[in-house]
């Protein structure tokens, strides 16, 4: 059988487009093996039906975990029998590449596929920060022209790298299973009257998501609703003690880092769901959040920024509605707006059915098997 090994520089818990690509992988033919590192507070992996490692690093963040992480990385690869390596964002691509190069030398068949989840130079964290951001340019303007195929979440960030290096970008949009219709969570496990009203963000606590202006915003909301946040990230600390200072502790609702497999539900309870980035990078600008298509997947309504990838799919199927800013009067009143209108909700509820058939993996996947079969003939 043909052997596969996909990175990732995560601790595999909650990452879902990784673990789609894996089952693709699995039903084209290869032996997976998905690797990622171990943090002090990761959750212990449920069981899939493909094989995980998680290395142990020295270094949890800044320049020395990601050199610590690619040298683990290429050892790694390069001790193990693969047909084929799939790196996933820039932060994996020099220990798969280098890996690969090794293994070439050696008269090894493997190939090479990147993953761009994201357009990794335009994150909010490398902001004004030149030295990085000409760190990694230089490794992108290394390996590009070298790769043997590239997939990316949607078309813009497709069109970026395209136009950067001149080479063929696939365009795999991160979409999730499509899914039956669910059993809810129990609201009143996180405290959550019955007839109280959800307003969810799911996803990771980083910069400048719009989290602050919605804990804020709860402060002036008229409609009895709490906020729920699903996830951790690397401001997750700062967030919750901000809601502690803003005294909205009673409205807002931290579930903290929740596996992939156990989220559905929680997205279920939503009766709104947000995705209110700041236009603060091109990542941002460009992004089409695993959150926002989950949402749409589970029939929840939406309030985005009108950002081109997702006012794209909000317009074509009129599932919800976009912000102007995010001044915390202003949210409050757009939350109530949607909440409380019954009947164009109900229309968007409609409209999210068609949008659900039409936005999910089994449609992607087709894309991908292609991908990976042009990859077994070359």
């Amino acid at each position: 059988m043909l052997k596969a090994i996909v990175s990732v520089t995560n601790d595999l818990t909650t990452d879902q487009r990784v673990h789609r690509t894996c089952i693709a992988l699995s039903k084209a033919g290869y032996e997976v093996l998905l690797v990622g590192r171990l943090r002090k507070n990761s959750l212990k992996l449920a069981r899939r039906s493909y094989s995980m490692h998680r290395m142990k690093l020295s270094f949890d963040k800044g320049p020395l975990f990601y050199a610590n992480y690619n040298l683990r990385l290429f050892f790694f690869v390069m001790h193990r029998p693969t047909d084929l390596i799939v790196s996933n964002d820039l932060d994996t691509l020099a220990g798969c590449y280098t890996a690969l190069r090794w293994k070439k030398f050696f008269g090894k068949k493997t190939r090479l596929l990147h993953d761009c989840h994201e357009y990794f130079r335009g994150v909010p964290e490398l902001v004004g920060r030149k030295l990085t951001t000409r760190i990694w340019k230089t490794i992108e303007d290394h390996i590009f022209p070298g790769l043997n195929a590239v997939i990316a979440v949607n078309q813009s960030i497709a069109r970026l790298y395209e136009q950067e290096y001149s080479l063929p970008v696939t365009v795999i949009r991160n979409v999730p299973f499509r899914r039956e219709p669910g059993e809810a969570a129990d609201k009143t496990k996180y405290g959550i009257e019955p007839g109280q009203k959800v307003i969810l963000y799911q996803g990771a606590v980083n910069v400048d998501r719009g989290l602050e202006e919605a804990i804020q915003a709860m402060k002036f909301i008229r409609t009895d609703a709490k906020l729920v946040i699903a996830g951790t990230g690397d401001v997750f600390d700062r967030i919750r003690q901000f809601a502690a200072d803003q005294k909205v502790g009673g409205k807002v609702v931290f579930v903290g880092q929740v596996p992939f497999q156990e989220l559905y539900p929680i997205t279920l309870m939503a009766d709104l769901g947000l995705s209110i980035e700041k236009d603060v990078s091109l990542n941002y600008h460009y992004a089409l959040p695993n959150k926002f298509m989950d949402y749409i997947q589970a029939g929840v309504p939406v309030l985005i920024s009108p950002f081109p990838e997702m006012k794209a799919v909000v317009d074509k199927y009129f599932i919800g509605e976009t912000i102007q800013n995010h001044d915390p009067g202003y949210l409050a009143g757009r939350f109530d707006a949607m909440l409380m209108n019954t009947e164009r909700m109900e229309l968007y509820r409609q409209n999210l059915v068609r949008a659900a058939e039409d936005l999910c993996w089994e449609n992607e996947e087709k894309i991908l098997s292609g991908v990976l079969e042009h990859l077994k003939a070359s």
